[in-house]
């Protein structure tokens, strides 16, 4: 099975009082996970309970906290023990639920899972404040990719596998940005099963998340717009643009792109900016958070299909979420772009420091730095800025700033 490097945190956190709520997109291993850490707390003698409200016979037991606890006691008493509660989302008033749980200070340790949805119809990230640690599942990585595809031979030395085996590991790449990283996705052997495992998915995500909890209601309406922003990745978002596109309301586009956000189907990007007259302050961009159903919705998602001009727009998605995963706040993503149309492909904040990061696909084997870019370092001065693309590593300069030129394989190393 494939390895998530997450695992060793949830894990961690099983010593600590609070709630361990583990949440993300549907269908990227959550359940997978619990049932792991479930297996490591068993192995050193442990009691345990696995409910899950998908299924009938356990939704019985969250009636009310009373239920709950009966049906904890019988399995283990008094004596401390780990309680493991997947999708809780189909709880009405989840939040609630469980912290009345914790403010009994019971002698068990709850570790939760839940889709995006959970923070739409129950708050209960406000509702927990100061009794739970989130741990957020993403699709599969393109790390974990690779060592999944490479059996893990390399996994102590993944970057000399990238550094030797280039060619193997463009191939990997780019069956990457067409695949993307869910799991049963990356697990199936055939194109087919991919395509039907991918379909599965999204059809599951409209029917149960969309028109299901969140009540939406012009599904086709909520479709094409996700299309519109698939057809746009890295894109200013006009919203009357789109509106006008889809049929709808601009109200209603704003409301069907916050769910979403919650739903960890789109990440929005705002823009970095000093100079209000100068820069674009309004218009978002937005990325996948798997590229692999961003395709899908294209009709693009099959090898060796996708035309290099489009790769270059998933290649920035994948780097856009190599970034996500590796900085941590303070430190906060934009994009930069002026009404002249200079633009850089993201920028890194902490405080008043920033980062420029330039995204292309395309080998280099000399220092490059297109206009906007210089124009950037000579505006902001920052100590450093990259340039992510498919060759080895070039060290260059702009003034006093330091450029890296970065393969993408470094992105996460470089910027840790």
């Amino acid at each position: 099975m494939i390895k998530r490097t997450i695992l060793p945190s949830l894990i961690t956190h099983l010593k600590e009082k609070e709630i361990t709520l583990i949440t993300g997109p549907r269908q990227v291993g959550k359940t997978y996970l619990m049932r792991l850490i479930q297996k490591n707390v068993q192995s050193l003698g442990k009691p345990t309970l696995f409910l899950n409200l998908d299924i009938n016979n356990d939704r019985q037991f969250f009636a009310s906290q009373e239920s709950l606890l009966a049906r904890v006691k019988l399995e283990m008493g008094e004596n401390h023990g780990f309680v493991f509660i997947d999708e809780i989302q189909r709880k009405l008033d989840a939040g609630f639920f469980l912290k009345g749980l914790y403010d009994m200070d019971l002698p068990y340790k709850f570790i939760v899972s839940g889709s995006g949805s959970l923070e739409l119809k129950e708050k209960i990230h406000e509702s927990l404040a100061g009794r739970k640690k989130i741990f957020t599942v993403d699709p599969v990585s393109f790390y974990e990719f690779v060592n999944y595809r490479t059996e893990y031979k390399y996994e102590k030395r993944l970057t000399d596998f990238f550094s030797v085996e280039s060619l193997v590991s463009k191939q990997l790449l780019e069956e990457y940005l067409a695949f993307g990283g869910y799991p049963r996705v990356v697990l199936a052997q055939t194109l087919a099963r991919k395509f039907d495992e991918i379909k599965d998915i999204y059809e599951s995500y409209v029917e149960k998340d969309i028109t299901g909890l969140l009540n939406v209601e012009k599904p086709q309406a909520f479709t094409d717009l996700l299309k519109v922003i698939a057809s746009q990745i890295g894109c200013l978002v006009n919203v009357s643009e789109i509106a006008s596109t889809v049929g709808i309301s601009v109200k209603t586009v704003n409301s069907y792109l916050w769910y979403l956000e919650k739903t960890y189907i789109l990440h929005k990007v705002t823009p970095f900016y000093q100079n209000l007259r100068k820069e674009i302050t309004k218009a978002p961009v937005y990325y996948f958070f798997d590229q692999g159903l961003r395709n899908y919705l294209l009709g693009l998602f099959a090898l060796p299909s996708i035309p290099t001009a489009l790769s270059g727009h998933l290649f920035e998605n994948v780097v856009f979420n190599m970034l996500r995963q590796t900085v941590s706040p303070p430190t906060t993503i934009h994009f930069w772009r002026t009404r002249d149309s200079a633009e850089v492909d993201f920028v890194l904040r902490t405080g008043l420091s920033v980062t420029p990061v330039e995204v292309k696909y395309k080998t280099l084997v000399i220092p490059e730095v297109s206009r906007a870019y210089r124009n950037f370092i000579n505006l902001y001065k920052p100590e450093k800025a990259y340039y992510v693309h498919l060759g080895g590593d070039i060290k260059g300069k702009v003034s006093d700033t330091e450029v890296n030129h970065i393969p993408y394989y470094l992105v996460s190393q470089a910027l840790t």
